[in-house]
């Protein structure tokens, strides 16, 4: 990759789209989610849906549960660009009543969630690669859990397993951030400091490329357990890992027939972990947008995104190709 090629590139995304996007295609709802590879998706799809296919894009700022709640009652957004669908019960429920359609796994190697130590903790203490080791040792970890935001489907599942081993009885706070950057800035700041720092986060993500952590050992998945603890009202917690989740692309049940060009190039839209996790480092440490880390993307992986495109819409964008 070139810096020529990159401006090239950053021009046609803030550019092209007024002269390329031809009546090829209507309007489509798009979510943009709070989350940082999500994020990514969303631009990089908005980037080609625009100037492969003609359409006009209209982003709406979301989260997991909200999307899901719209798209149920509304039809809307049409497209739902990153589900991660193993912490939200409700996504199954929809799919078999027709109220969204799966269309791709957008992260082909699914996404990973679970409970973290700093690898430097991990070394000083090793009883801490367990929770039982972290509950018998509250000061050790700061007497804090450093969980996700509110409305992120592993708020509720995350509470549940905090409540299936009492854990502010143990004397560990749950603190939520505000957002997946605070989250984020959090681990930094404690590699930074070499501080105590135990909570959720998940891969693939910029986070866990920069700053080795150590996943510890909860529980074995247990489908039952955690498809109760992901239910705000579960009678009976019990702890259990999270799976492997599988991350799709959903959309509006309408949206395959009205535009089907669209809902093909969604099929086949999908990032490895490791093409995401090195455009979510290379987007940290160049201080980018989610936009700049969409060129580079496309600058980068010209080979995986074209072979998404039809031909049409790979015609229309050969000068990125070149």
């Amino acid at each position: 990759m070139t810096f020529k090629r990159m401006l090239s590139a950053a021009a046609i995304m803030t550019g092209l789209g007024a002269s390329g996007a031809m009546a090829d295609c209507g309007e489509v709802s798009i979510t943009e989610m709070d989350w940082a590879s999500s994020a990514v998706v969303t631009s990089v799809a908005k980037f080609l849906l625009e100037n492969g296919y003609g359409c006009t894009v209209k982003t709406v700022p979301s989260s997991t549960t909200p999307a899901m709640a719209s798209i149920a009652e509304t039809g809307e957004p049409d497209i739902l660009t990153e589900l991660w669908t193993n912490s939200s019960p409700i996504y199954e429920e929809l799919r078999a009543e027709g109220k969204l359609v799966e269309l791709g796994h957008v992260l082909s190697d699914g996404g990973i969630e679970a409970w973290w130590i700093p690898a430097y903790l991990a070394e000083a203490h090793p009883e801490l690669k367990t929770l039982d080791g972290i509950l018998a040792n509250p000061e050790l970890v700061g007497g804090r859990f450093h969980d996700c935001p509110a409305g992120w489907a592993c708020d509720v599942v995350d509470l549940n397993n905090a409540r299936a081993v009492d854990m502010a009885g143990h004397g560990i706070e749950r603190f939520q951030h505000g957002s997946g950057e605070t989250l984020a800035t959090a681990i930094a700041a404690a590699y930074a400091a070499k501080e105590p720092w135990f909570g959720y986060y998940w891969a693939p993500s910029s986070v866990l490329g920069k700053y080795p952590m150590v996943q510890v050992e909860t529980a074995p998945f247990d489908p039952e357990a955690h498809h109760c603890n992901a239910d705000p009202d579960c009678p009976d917690p019990k702890l259990s890992a999270f799976p492997v989740a599988k991350v799709v692309t959903a959309v509006a049940p309408d949206l395959p027939d009205r535009e089907p060009e669209v809902a093909e190039f969604l099929r086949h839209m999908s990032f490895t972990n490791e093409q995401m996790g090195a455009i979510l480092a290379w987007q940290d440490d160049n201080k980018a947008s989610y936009e700049d880390a969409a060129v580079h993307f496309l600058t980068t992986y010209p080979e995986t995104w074209s072979a998404w495109l039809s031909d049409d819409a790979r015609k229309k964008l050969g000068a990125l190709l070149q």
